[in-house]
């Protein structure tokens, strides 16, 4: 389904540019959710640990956020003149409301929160590198989101509150600090894990597809996935993260044939109803950034 792009005139960045990293935000959903198969996580063989959400949630949740996009970068093209800190209560508006539109086209399923926080920093990271005339590359954008995000994880995970969420309650047990920390420190575990594996698996001959399973399976070895810790504890996450590197070891998926073992995983997750969301998150995030710094033969 397509939904015509919003005209957007953004300030100091040309508008082919704003449709330009827009749609690649927006296929970057989309990749990710038809990649099959994924352990306990919605793709088109079926919908993991997940009874409440299908894969036509992700296709209309993402066409919502698609409008959104532009917004993003403009946000971060007009406060490219004031410091990195004040960005974030700026983009907090926006998001809000593309959270809202995702509910409603999704009739209050959680498709897709994460990735509208993260692409929105990326996104703003972007305006702001293009209106400074800076370089966008990879690291560039991290370090601007990171920038963005200082002090998040202590402002947002610390604080006492009588509501204590479910962040809060793992930061506070387990030190897990989920999609704020990655953001706060600039996504290392893409920058210096995820993305140099996919592109060294490209070099190979791997396929795009399976190079992008594998990688899945190196932030699902490495991340402190609050998703799954949600739904397992830290029981649950440590067993992930085992499996993960024992497959790893074994070869990864490199091959057609080497997917059962992912199909089997996918069942073991499914019975313990865990669902590595953070760690899929994090996979939008690297296709997303190597379309920006593409792998060349």
């Amino acid at each position: 389904m397509q939904i015509a792009q919003p005209h957007v005139d953004c300030a100091g960045v040309p508008e082919e540019i704003v449709a330009h990293y827009s749609e690649l935000a927006f296929r970057a959903l989309l990749v990710e959710v038809n990649l099959t198969p994924k352990p306990g996580l919605v793709d088109r063989h079926n919908c993991g640990a997940h009874k409440d959400m299908a894969l036509e949630d992700f296709y209309r949740s993402a066409n919502a956020i698609r409008l959104f996009l532009p917004r993003f970068i403009q946000m971060g093209a007009a406060m490219a003149s004031r410091p990195e800190c004040e960005t974030l209560k700026n983009l907090r508006p926006i998001g809000i409301e593309c959270e809202a539109a995702m509910f409603r086209a999704t009739a209050g399923v959680n498709t897709h929160k994460g990735s509208i926080f993260s692409l929105g920093l990326l996104c703003a990271a972007i305006g702001r590198l293009h209106q400074q005339q800076r370089s966008t590359t990879p690291a560039a954008i991290c370090e601007t989101v990171a920038a963005f995000c200082h002090g998040i994880t202590r402002r947002e995970l610390q604080q006492n509150n009588l509501q204590e969420t479910a962040g809060q309650r793992l930061f506070r047990q387990s030190g897990l600090t989920g999609a704020r920390g990655e953001a706060e420190a600039g996504y290392p575990l893409v920058l210096t894990r995820a993305l140099p594996h996919y592109h060294s698996k490209l070099a190979q001959g791997t396929t795009p597809e399976l190079a992008l399973l594998d990688t899945l399976l190196v932030l699902m070895a490495h991340n402190g996935d609050t998703n799954v810790a949600s739904r397992g504890g830290i029981a649950g996450l440590s067993w992930l993260q085992q499996c993960a590197h024992m497959l790893l070891r074994n070869g990864g998926i490199q091959q057609p044939e080497d997917l059962g073992h992912l199909y089997d995983f996918d069942a073991a997750c499914i019975t313990r109803n865990l669902s590595p969301g953070g760690s899929a998150d994090l996979l939008i995030i690297t296709w997303f950034l190597s379309q920006i710094s593409p792998y060349t033969p």
